[in-house]
C-alpha cells in the first residue's frame, strides 16, 4: 500500500512551499515524504522532485509546437490531457517507490478541478497503482480578509471536494504572514456558516441588496452541504504543521497497517522486585 497527498489549490496558494515544508519536517523528524511535480509550468520549487512531468511535457513544448499554437492556458490544459493519456509513465517513474508517502504537487488552474474530470481520472489512476490518496486544497488566508472573496474560495474548495471524489482537506495557508488581529480574525471563517454574508459591509450595500437573494442562496448551500472546513497552517510552527500531517493520515489510513515496536526489557529476578 502507498499514501498520497493531492496537493491542489488556485495559483499562488502556496502548494509548492506546502510541499517543501512537508519535505523538510520529514527529514526533521525521520520520515520519508517524496515529492512529485505535476505542474508542466512550474519554473521553481524548494523541493527535490522523485518524478517531474516537465520530463515527458512541458507548457513551453505545446506552446512552440508549430500544430499547436497554445497560449499558457490552453498548453497546459493540452499537458495535462497529455499526461492523463499517458499512465504508464508515472508507473514506471513510480515504480521502485514501494509503500511511500508522495504529495503530488499540482497546477494552480482550478478548472482541472471543478469542471473538468482530468485530475478525477487522475485520482483513479492512482487508486489503480494501490494508492490512498487524500485531497489537500489549499486557499490563502488572505482570501479571509474579505468576506465575499473568502466565500468564492469556499465554493470552489467545494466544487473540488465534490469533483474529487476522495477524502479530503481544505487548509488556510500563510498564517504565519499575518498579523495578531488579523489571526484573530480568521478564527471566524475555519467554519464557514451563511450568517457570515449577512453581517459583510459589501453584502448589506446598495449593491450587495441587488445580488442578496443570490448570496443567500449560493451561503446556504454551502450550510446545507457542510463539506467545508478549514485548518490554519503556520509554517513557522512545527506542532502545527504535525497535526495538519495527523489529521490527512487519519484520512488515508497512514500508518495503522505498522507493526508496533515493542522494546525489549531486560528479565529480572522476581525477588528483586521486594527491593
Amino acid at each position: 500500500m502507498r499514501y498520497a497527498q493531492l496537493v491542489v489549490g488556485p495559483a499562488g496558494s502556496g502548494k509548492s512551499t506546502y510541499c517543501a515544508a512537508l519535505v523538510r519536517h520529514g527529514d526533521a523528524t525521520g520520515r520519508s515524504i517524496k515529492v512529485v511535480n505535476l505542474d508542466p509550468a512550474a519554473e521553481h520549487f524548494d523541493y527535490e522532485p522523485i518524478c517531474d512531468i516537465r520530463d515527458l511535457i512541458s507548457v513551453d513544448d505545446a506552446m512552440e509546437a508549430e500544430d499547436l499554437h497554445f497560449g499558457p492556458n490552453g498548453g497546459l490544459l493540452f499537458c495535462m490531457e497529455y499526461f492523463i493519456k499517458h499512465p504508464e509513465w508515472l508507473q514506471e517513474q513510480l515504480g521502485d517507490y514501494d509503500e511511500e508517502y508522495i504529495l503530488f504537487d499540482c497546477p494552480g488552474q482550478i478548472e482541472l478541478y471543478t469542471h473538468l474530470t482530468l485530475m478525477k481520472t487522475f485520482t483513479d489512476n492512482l487508486a489503480g497503482l494501490d494508492f490512498r490518496v487524500c485531497g489537500v486544497f489549499l486557499l490563502d488566508s488572505h482570501f479571509a480578509s474579505d468576506t465575499a472573496k473568502f466565500f468564492s474560495g469556499v465554493l470552489v474548495a467545494l466544487s473540488t471536494i465534490v469533483n474529487l471524489e476522495i477524502p479530503s482537506l481544505n487548509i488556510l495557508t500563510k498564517v504565519d504572514l499575518l498579523n495578531k488581529k488579523q489571526k484573530k480574525q480568521l478564527e471566524t471563517f475555519l467554519e464557514p456558516f451563511a450568517e457570515l454574508l449577512e453581517h459583510d459591509p459589501v453584502s448589506s450595500s446598495r449593491y450587495g441588496e441587488k445580488y442578496s437573494a443570490l448570496n443567500r442562496a449560493l451561503a446556504q448551500l454551502i450550510d446545507d452541504y457542510s463539506l467545508v472546513k478549514f485548518i490554519p497552517l503556520d509554517l513557522s510552527d512545527e506542532e502545527n504543521i504535525s497535526d495538519v500531517l495527523l489529521t490527512i493520515d487519519n484520512a488515508i489510513q497512514f500508518g495503522e497497517d505498522a507493526e508496533v515496536k515493542v522494546k525489549d526489557f531486560d528479565e529480572r529476578d522476581p525477588e528483586s522486585f521486594d527491593d
